[in-house]
C-alpha cells in the first residue's frame, strides 16, 4: 500500500512538534506507601518531524505507548522517549501524561482518613539529552495577613492551588511535594472533617496567616533544602472569597547555577 506520510514533501519546513493528544489511558504508576497506584491519564505524544517528511505514522505512538503495558516511571519513560524517537526519525520525541493522583490523610483531630486528590504531570523529553519533569498541583486553605490586621473580627480565607515542577537528581514522591505545599499554606484541605476537625483547621489558618508570596517563599526555602531537587518551579494562585479577581504569584530556580542568587524563569 501507499505510504502518504512518507511522502516527501517539498516545502522544505521543518515542524517543531506533531503527534497524539486527549488520549486517555489506563496507566500505573509508583505510590509511595501502597507501591503502586491505577489511574487514567491524559496523554499527549510528540515528535518533530524532519522537513523531508510530509507527515508522521500517528499508530505508531499508540504501538509504542501500549508495548509499557500502562507501567509509568521515569525509567520507562526515558525508553518509550528513545523508542518514539528512533522508530518515527525524529530529532526529538516528548511525552506527557497528566493524571489524578490520591494520597490518605487523616483529619487533624479526629484522625479521620480519607482520600485527598492531587493533579500530577509527568513530562518527559527525548533529544540529544533526557529531560524530565514532575508537576504536582495541590489545593491549600490561605488566610490573608492583611484582612486579619485591619479586621476587629475575623479575616478572609480562600482555597488556593500550589504548583511544583521539579527537575530531580533522585526520586522525589508525589506525596513529598504535596507535603510541601500544605506545610507551606495557611492549612491544608481535607476531603472529610468532623466538627473537632473543622475547629482545628479554622483556628490553625487563622494563626497562620500567608499571603500567595508567603506560600511561594515557603515553599521554596523547602525545595531550596533538598539536595535531589536540581531545579523548580513554584505558582501560587489564590481563588479570592472577597475579590473579583484571583491574586497569583510565581518563581522558577535552577539550583545548578550555583553562582547565581536570583531566580529565574
Amino acid at each position: 500500500m501507499r505510504d502518504v506520510q512518507s511522502e516527501r514533501d517539498m516545502r522544505n519546513i521543518p515542524i517543531d512538534s506533531v503527534g497524539v493528544t486527549g488520549l486517555a489511558y489506563p496507566i500505573e504508576v509508583r505510590d509511595r506507601n501502597e507501591k503502586t497506584q491505577h489511574t487514567v491519564a491524559m496523554v499527549e505524544m510528540s515528535v518533530s518531524l524532519p522537513r523531508h517528511f510530509r507527515g508522521t505514522h500517528m499508530s505508531r505512538f499508540i504501538e509504542i505507548l501500549n508495548s509499557c503495558n500502562g507501567h509509568v516511571t521515569l525509567q520507562n519513560l526515558e525508553h518509550i522517549a528513545s523508542v518514539l524517537r528512533e522508530h518515527l526519525e525524529a530529532d526529538k520525541a516528548e511525552l506527557k501524561f497528566s493524571f489524578p493522583y490520591f494520597a490518605t490523610r487523616r483529619a487533624p483531630v479526629s484522625g479521620a482518613s480519607s482520600l485527598t486528590r492531587y493533579d500530577a504531570v509527568f513530562w518527559a523529553s527525548c533529544g540529544e539529552d533526557f529531560d524530565f519533569t514532575l508537576t504536582v498541583t495541590v489545593p491549600v486553605n490561605t488566610l490573608c495577613p492583611c484582612s486579619k490586621e485591619i479586621s476587629e473580627r475575623g479575616a478572609h480565607n480562600q482555597r488556593a492551588e500550589v504548583m511544583i515542577t521539579v527537575r530531580m537528581d533522585h526520586l522525589v514522591w508525589i506525596e513529598e511535594l504535596a507535603d510541601i505545599a500544605e506545610e507551606s499554606a495557611s492549612s491544608p484541605v481535607f476531603t472529610l472533617l468532623k466538627r473537632e476537625d473543622e475547629k482545628y483547621v479554622t483556628e490553625r489558618a487563622y494563626d497562620n496567616p500567608r499571603f500567595v508570596e508567603d506560600v511561594v517563599r515557603e515553599v521554596a526555602v523547602r525545595l531550596d533544602d533538598d539536595p535531589r531537587i536540581s531545579w523548580y518551579s513554584v505558582r501560587v494562585v489564590s481563588h479570592e472569597s472577597i475579590h473579583a479577581h484571583e491574586a497569583f504569584a510565581s518563581l522558577s530556580r535552577d539550583k545548578r547555577l550555583r553562582n547565581d542568587p536570583g531566580r529565574t524563569g
